[in-house]
């Protein structure tokens, strides 16, 4: 977009009216006059086109003037700190890599489904400063806060049952995303914790990490991942070998109930992968806060084709002064 540096000069343009007058009056009395008894013998003739023509120099200078002024109006092409608002928050994703993960009531298994439907849901979320924790028989932080999307999808898609002992240390998972989000600058900060199981290892209990939470203003979505009764579990027989074994689905709703009670978050059951993925997308409607952003952008003069017009005009006055509408005293 076009700014001028110094708009007050366009002032410069009220010159305009005494040239324009000036030329006005200096046009009256500049013809030569010769008395005659009568001009009914040129009533008939038409005016050249050179007559008319003659005006056009005074129209060049004044639009050569006029490109001058500009100049010194010093237009710019103008790229500064504008602030803008724009929807986001701190969230930060837990995410359960225990072996029950593989199990085969969803396509291709949870683990491979929670990772493409997160993956989505990260890309999905621009303007959001994000951070991964996963969580087993202990937790890590895999990604800290971050607007870096592919990096967060990168890693999620990196993530395998072989990262961590195995085991389902919810409050341990919930603590460590705690750590990472209490720091953030947005006002609202929540955690989404996804687990098939219920806290079996760890050093924090689940309900604990739910109370600093709370105390902290984190909001916690907790979703149970699994089927309604029994569910191809992963076990390794008396070869070596893994096979998938009907299993009872037990998942500790009560506990993560009181999590997303506690910390004014909500629970959501996930039964399949199209659960799951509305799961995701009632969560991105429900976090949405405004944030104030600035962006940089930079400011170049853009006086040059004006220069160049100006330049242009007076040249061709000049050409047309001394050639084509040549005017002898």
């Amino acid at each position: 977009m076009i700014h001028l540096a110094h708009p007050g000069v366009l002032w410069l343009f009220l010159l305009y009216v005494p040239m324009i007058a000036w030329y006005v009056w200096k046009h009256r009395s500049a013809h030569a006059a010769l008395e005659v008894s009568t001009v009914r013998p040129f009533a008939r003739l038409k005016r050249p086109v050179k007559q008319y023509m003659q005006h056009l120099l005074f129209a060049l200078r004044l639009l050569a003037i006029g490109c001058l002024i500009v100049v010194l109006a010093r237009p710019q092409t103008r790229d500064a700190w504008q602030k803008s608002h724009t929807e986001g928050t701190d969230m930060v994703l837990a995410l359960d890599i225990s072996s029950s993960m593989l199990a085969r009531d969803f396509k291709p298994d949870r683990l491979e489904a929670a990772k493409k439907i997160a993956s989505r849901f990260i890309n999905g979320r621009e303007s959001d400063n994000m951070g991964l924790v996963v969580f087993a028989g202990e937790a890590f932080t895999g990604v800290p806060m971050t607007t870096d999307r592919a990096a967060l999808t990168n890693y999620v898609t990196a993530l395998s049952r072989e990262m961590l002992e195995d085991g389902t240390a919810i409050g341990d998972g919930l603590a460590t995303s705690i750590n990472r989000i209490k720091d953030g600058k947005a006002k609202s900060k929540s955690i989404i914790l996804l687990t098939d199981g219920s806290n079996n290892t760890g050093i924090v209990a689940p309900l604990t990490a739910a109370e600093i939470a709370h105390k902290m203003g984190i909001k916690v979505y907790t979703i149970g991942v699994g089927t309604n009764g029994t569910a191809p579990y992963p076990q390794v027989n008396m070869f070596g070998r893994i096979e998938y074994v009907p299993t009872p689905v037990v998942i500790d709703e009560e506990t993560l109930k009181q999590i997303a009670s506690i910390t004014g978050g909500k629970y959501f059951r996930a039964t399949n992968n199209k659960v799951l993925s509305e799961i995701f997308d009632e969560i991105d409607k429900l976090e949405k806060t405004e944030l104030d952003v600035r962006n940089f952008s930079h400011t170049e003069d853009n006086y040059l084709p004006w220069a160049l017009a100006a330049l242009g005009l007076f040249l061709l006055e000049i050409v047309l002064r001394h050639t084509w509408l040549r005017t002898i005293p």
